[in-house]
């Protein structure tokens, strides 16, 4: 099962997906809409990649301000995982992307894309580095339940 990753802004929704093991995100793509309020398409577009690629989860970026109170974009954001999970069916976790642009621009000018190009991949750049940074929390908390189970099997036998 794969997982979609979204960076959600005003006029685009950056798109990333995980390879089947859920280990790397690659980007997909930027979708684009003409006003902040047109969400018909883009709901759309989204539902098609998501049978595309046989997604079964969606990370959405939280965009929480740096001092961790939620302003305007966090609001809007929470208002779209609503409708993504009305509308797919699917459980969308929120996932925090602080500085995930920043770092995007940053990858792109070490990359010496001009800067005249770098909105055509930052947005999809940055939901990479959201859907990557939960497929990383995700196989940390696996390999601490296996480490886990494994010392109460240890003590089981013990204890026998």
């Amino acid at each position: 099962m794969r997982v979609l990753g979204l960076d959600f802004g005003s006029k685009t929704v950056g798109v990333a997906v995980s390879d089947p093991l859920g280990l790397t995100a690659q980007g997909v793509e930027i979708i684009r809409r003409k006003s902040e309020n047109k969400l018909r398409q883009t709901l759309a577009r989204i539902e098609a990649l998501i049978e595309e690629y046989h997604v079964g989860i969606l990370v959405l970026g939280f965009p929480k301000n740096m001092n961790n109170t939620l302003g305007d974009r966090a609001e809007k954001s929470l208002e779209f995982k609503e409708m993504l999970e009305r509308r797919t069916g699917l459980p969308v976790i929120m996932w925090d992307e602080r500085l995930t642009t920043v770092e995007a621009n940053r990858t792109l000018i070490e990359g010496r894309i001009r800067r005249e190009h770098r909105k055509e991949y930052v947005d999809m750049l940055a939901a990479v580095f959201i859907l990557q940074g939960y497929l990383d929390s995700e196989h940390i908390r696996k390999e601490r339940e296996e480490t886990a189970g494994d010392k109460e099997q240890e003590t089981i036998r013990e204890d026998s």
